[in-house]
């Protein structure tokens, strides 16, 4: 009987097993938040409102169809981080650049609410594992930690990059360098 419900669980699970390719669709899906969005924005011309009004109504959209699959959809999966990503990335183009609020605060913030998630996320559901998404509780919780992790990744980028002066590649490898670590 336990053997059958663990198969079930993992039948209904809503996120792909993590390997190699996992991370480097990852990694891909990261790099075009923050193009996508300065595309948009800047070689567009859309602006930071309308990109931002564009790009939320896409990934409410996905996100809605993420919640709705009943199991893991590698395309709507994907579509939802790709999505997500952009989203995230406007979230904090918007602090800084629209009201002004310093990276340095939107840093906290985020790693305070990354932080806070995961805090209510374990105390809710006695596990972190993205191994057993298979409810809704654990869905929001799964898909908020993404949401700022992106915001808290493009504060934190843009405050090495651009404002501490370490330059793209600096930051890019000093990244790199602090996840090989991990």
């Amino acid at each position: 009987m336990q053997e059958n419900q663990n198969k079930l669980k993992i039948l209904l699970n809503k996120v792909p097993e993590v390997t190699v390719f996992f991370w480097i669709i990852k990694i891909l899906c990261t790099t075009v938040g923050e193009t996508f969005a300065d595309f948009l924005n800047f070689n567009l011309g859309l602006g930071l409102t309308l990109t931002t009004v564009i790009m939320g109504i896409a990934f409410f959209i996905v996100l809605y169809l993420q919640f709705r699959a009943t199991k893991y959809v590698p395309g709507i999966y994907w579509a939802t981080v790709v999505l997500i990503s952009v989203f995230g990335t406007l979230v904090t183009d918007n602090l800084t650049d629209a009201m002004g609020v310093p990276l340095e605060v939107s840093t906290i913030v985020f790693s305070v609410l990354l932080g806070l998630t995961f805090l209510f996320w374990y105390l809710s559901e006695k596990t972190l594992s993205i191994h057993s998404i298979y409810t809704r509780k654990r869905e929001v919780f799964y898909w908020l930690t993404i949401l700022f992790t992106f915001a808290l990744g493009t504060a934190v980028g843009d405050l090495y990059s651009e404002q501490l002066g370490f330059g793209y590649l600096k930051t890019g490898v000093t990244v790199i360098i602090i996840i090989g670590c991990i």
